[in-house]
């Protein structure tokens, strides 16, 4: 899977998308042609094919309600996409970066996230939750809500839209976002109530996570509706192509707070990178997402460029069960081998910001961990000792996602430097995550980025740190520090004093930095390029993908 959100793991419920010197002028070469490439010439728009199964093609005429042109202005909104559709569309368990931004336009929760800001609003409801004690709360449907078939939101498409992600058969990715969750019920047409089983403090953004999708279609055909889905959002989805494209239109019968701006969209797939800037250095489309860092400098004379500070990041993790792993002396010791700062400065042309904490330094809640790894390889060497570790080999496995295999190189150059011999293990996501969960690895450096489903801490931890990626995975879980690490998101999660919650994330973000089963080596920003004179009102996000909400076509 081409995508910043790694592949979700196969045992329900899922926990979830160039030595040195030589390799630079390779580097150097290959980023010159790509340039020179990218900029000169208008090269057709291709996909690639994705090694992970999504939707072969759909297909729909225009059914929309309503007269065209009724909601916002007429024009296409063509844009350039860089991931192949590797999941198909149902929000409960789509987990590729480009299902994940489509579903951003298609679908609606009751309470949503501003992409850009990250802010919640009120979507499908009429204002944010309701709370009637400590473990009940109430939310009120909009009026005159419709699905893309017409048929109106009810309370009970509310309620079955939550109950099939609780239930253990559907194997669903939203389910570790809401353990706190009892049931819902509908109290009228236009009224859910949602019963917890402990207080949950953040409850009324939380639920953000859960789209509501029509009852009658999903039950009628749930694998149709995977791969052409049907929402109650401002866009319809109208065909989606996994290697071409996705072509949405507006839903004019559309009534909520952020209504189509354009007719129509196309997504172009172009996860070639030459192919996605030409497209839009030549006017075929108005923005791209991941802008090549290579490319960048040059793209800004042709369109505006912004780099936007994600939580995005690249994780080292290890097989904590396998020797000598299973000592973080060891995990710590090629931490502080690495050189964060000229990856950065190298690979990523400035485009990212080394791991200070768990969070990146724009997070409201960013804490500079007691454990920060700056690059000293005489420490390094010192704990290697003290582990009792010498002549340590190691096989690095990475994807091969584009800006992490020109990183991949100086891991291992700085590895090298400290006597730790280095091999890279570089393929495709999906592959190597079979290994990953088959535990036949050492080291993985990889990229993520839950970002994309909420930004609070809890969420943001427990996607890598509670159930399957522990267990699974690094292969942490049963350990004190795991069972420690559970005790204080639990204790954070059920605190309504804002002081006491944040003192105990910060411990959990302080036991992960010191631990290192798995930890960000530095957060990534994120290269959008569009053209102001062709869109208005769009703005880069800090997360994987694109939004068109509140963006019209000029």
């Amino acid at each position: 899977m081409s995508s910043d959100l790694p592949p979700p793991p196969p045992s329900p419920p899922p926990r979830g998308a160039p030595v040195l010197d030589r390799l630079h002028d390779e580097v150097g070469r290959r980023n010159f042609l790509r340039l020179v490439g990218a900029v000169s010439a208008a090269a057709a728009i291709a996909g690639t094919v994705s090694a992970c199964g999504g939707p072969s093609s759909t297909t729909g005429t225009d059914g929309a309600a309503g007269t065209p042109g009724t909601v916002g202005a007429d024009g296409t909104i063509e844009a350039g996409i860089s991931y192949s559709l590797s999941s198909g569309f149902d929000p409960m368990t789509a987990s590729g970066a480009t299902p994940v931004a489509a579903n951003l336009h298609v679908f609606e929760s009751l309470v949503d996230l501003d992409p850009v800001t990250r802010a919640a609003y009120p979507a499908l409801a009429t204002a944010l939750p309701e709370k009637i004690d400590d473990t009940t709360y109430r939310a009120t449907l909009r009026q005159g809500a419709t699905f893309h078939d017409n048929s109106p939101v009810t309370a009970e498409d509310v309620v079955f839209s939550f109950t099939r992600i609780l239930d253990p058969a559907n194997s669903s990715l939203m389910v570790q976002f809401l353990p706190f969750l009892a049931g819902v019920t509908a109290v009228d047409a236009s009224t859910v109530e949602f019963r917890l089983k402990y207080a949950f403090p953040l409850f009324p953004t939380r639920i953000s996570v859960a789209r509501i999708v029509p009852k009658k279609i999903v039950e009628a055909d749930p694998k149709g509706f995977d791969a052409k889905p049907v929402g109650s959002g401002p866009y319809r989805l109208i065909e989606a192509t996994r290697q071409d494209k996705i072509v949405f239109k507006r839903w004019d019968a559309y009534n909520g707070p952020r209504p189509a701006k354009a007719a129509a969209m196309n997504w172009r797939l172009t996860s070639d990178s030459t192919a996605r800037v030409s497209a839009l250095v030549s006017g075929r489309v108005a923005a791209i997402e991941d802008v090549p860092y290579v490319d960048v400098s040059g793209v800004k004379g042709k369109a505006t460029v912004d780099s936007v500070q994600s939580f995005g990041n690249l994780f080292l993790m290890f097989n904590c069960s396998a020797k000598p792993f299973d000592d973080k002396r060891v995990r710590q010791a090629l931490h502080y081998a690495l050189d964060t700062d000229k990856i950065i400065a190298t690979a990523m042309f400035g485009n990212g910001t080394a791991a200070s904490g768990y969070l990146q330094p724009t997070h409201p809640d960013h804490h500079k961990a007691s454990t920060v790894y700056s690059h000293d390889p005489e420490k390094a060497k010192a704990l290697l000792a003290a582990a009792g570790v010498s002549g340590l080999s190691v096989t690095l496995t990475t994807t091969n996602t584009g800006w992490v295999t020109d990183i991949a190189p100086l891991i291992k150059e700085s590895w090298d430097a400290v006597g730790v011999r280095t091999t890279l293990d570089v393929g495709d996501s999906s592959g190597q995550y079979k290994k990953v969960d088959a535990g036949e690895f050492q080291v993985m450096a990889a990229p993520g980025d839950p970002s994309v489903f909420g930004n609070d801490v809890d969420l943001l931890m427990r996607w890598f740190y509670v159930g399957t990626w522990p267990t699974k995975r690094f292969r942490w879980a049963g350990s004190a520090q795991d069972t420690q690490l559970n005790g204080l998101l639990d204790q954070a999660s059920r605190s309504s004093d804002k002081d006491t919650q944040s003192k105990l994330w910060q411990q959990a973000m302080d036991l992960v930095a010191d631990e290192v089963p798995l930890y960000p080596v530095l957060h990534r920003k994120l290269p959008t390029a569009w053209n102001p004179k062709t869109l208005a009102g769009f703005k880069p996000l800090p997360t994987t993908g694109l939004s068109f909400l509140d963006v019209s076509a000029v």
